[in-house]
């Protein structure tokens, strides 16, 4: 067996059905970055543990929970509120840590969005280091989000697991990555300033981890890039495949690079004398 680690903050809308979906599982505990609403009452009518922690950054809550709080098993998988559990992935967890071969498996998400799978403009398979053996992989942070540290080496499994990335509507969602953005544009100065592009991984990368990072920096050096992320994700990804919803996601992604581009300016004009 392994342990489920469930990320939480303000999840109210989502904290029963994500529980619900992990129940297969007798260790769980629910990480909440001090939530103001009803998900700690929520999260405590199930057969749960809840760990409150102030929420510092992505990268720093992941690595803090792994060392500071202790698991029944050896083995964790980090799932976030508004992601699910689905039994064919658990399955395939459970086969995947008899191998001590790996320290930790990525699994693909499949975005749900109005109502509907997003299969072509959001880079499935996209995969996220989710499986992992405690003591073997951290995490570091990387603009809002977090990149892993493992010591050893890692796999990936065949199942999926459904995130609901607009679960809590579109305001939330715009408030959220008008945060996000704020962080992505500190890394996009910083990377600018002092990182490089991986061409090697770029062209040649071993897995799609590899090949998304190194896409990723190069993307940071590219002008015009909310209008080029439109036409990647809509015209070459094949958003238009996904109707309605792969116009607006689409859109919505091409509005938050431009939030991070106009940051960015912002920042360099606050260091001029």
């Amino acid at each position: 067996m392994f342990s489920i680690y469930i990320l939480t903050y303000n999840e109210q809308r989502d904290i029963e059905e994500c529980i619900n979906s992990a129940l297969l599982c007798d260790d769980i505990i629910v990480v909440d970055s001090c939530s103001s609403d009803r998900t700690i009452e929520l999260a405590q009518r199930y057969p749960v543990r809840v760990v409150p922690h102030a929420f510092e950054s992505h990268g720093r809550q992941r690595t803090w929970m792994l060392e500071h709080i202790p698991t029944k098993y050896e083995w964790a998988y980090i799932l976030e509120a508004d992601e699910r559990m689905t039994p064919a992935l658990f399955a395939e967890c459970l086969e995947a840590i008899k191998n001590n071969d790996y320290v930790g498996y990525y699994v693909a998400e499949r975005v749900m969005f109005m109502n509907q799978w997003i299969r072509h403009c959001t880079q499935y398979p996209r995969y996220q280091l989710r499986l992992l053996r405690k003591g073997h992989v951290w995490f570091t942070d990387y603009g809002h989000s977090e990149r892993e540290v493992c010591n050893g080496a890692t796999g990936f499994l065949k199942q999926t697991y459904p995130h609901y990335t607009c679960s809590k509507g579109f305001t939330r969602w715009i408030e959220k990555h008008n945060r996000y953005s704020t962080d992505e544009a500190r890394e996009t100065l910083s990377q600018l300033e002092q990182g490089t592009v991986n061409w090697g991984a770029l062209l040649l990368g071993r897995s799609e981890v590899e090949r998304r990072h190194a896409l990723k920096d190069l993307s940071l050096r590219l002008p015009f890039r909310p209008l080029l992320r439109f036409f990647y994700m809509y015209l070459f990804l094949g958003g238009f495949l996904d109707g309605r919803a792969g116009f607006t996601w689409c859109t919505l992604q091409a509005f938050y690079e431009y939030l991070i581009t106009l940051k960015v300016w912002e920042l360099k004009q606050q260091q001029l004398p």
